[in-house]
């Protein structure tokens, strides 16, 4: 069983930061690849960034910098560190964890991240 809990959302003013953490149950965390994915309204859920169980972290070419995926294992817990945020950025955000040797996935219950002025 892998339960997992974002935490960090909020409002937050154009160019501002917020911390995204997620909080997994469960004791194979540290096999998972992690990941942050995205809904907007009225948009597809998108890959945000993505860590692997080794520490290797991925973005999508959009983000240009602004975001740093972390994990922690001993608190079974990855991060997103989102700077310089923009309207656009506003969007559910989801924690994902994929655990490979059965192709698992599982899906936090998201947090909003609102980006305005």
């Amino acid at each position: 069983q892998v339960q997992l809990v974002e935490s960090g959302g909020g409002l937050v003013q154009p160019g501002g930061s917020l911390r995204l953490s997620c909080a997994a149950s469960g004791r194979i965390f540290s096999f998972m690849t992690m990941s942050w994915y995205r809904q907007a309204p009225g948009k597809q859920r998108e890959l945000v960034a993505r860590i692997t169980s080794s520490g290797l972290p991925n973005y999508v070419d959009s983000l240009n910098g602004r975001f740093t995926i972390s994990r922690d294992n001993a608190k079974n817990t990855v991060y997103l560190q989102m700077n310089s945020l923009k309207p656009e950025d506003t969007a559910v955000y989801y924690c994902n964890a994929w655990y490979i040797p059965s192709n698992q996935n599982f899906w936090g219950q998201g947090t909003q991240v609102t980006v305005s002025s």
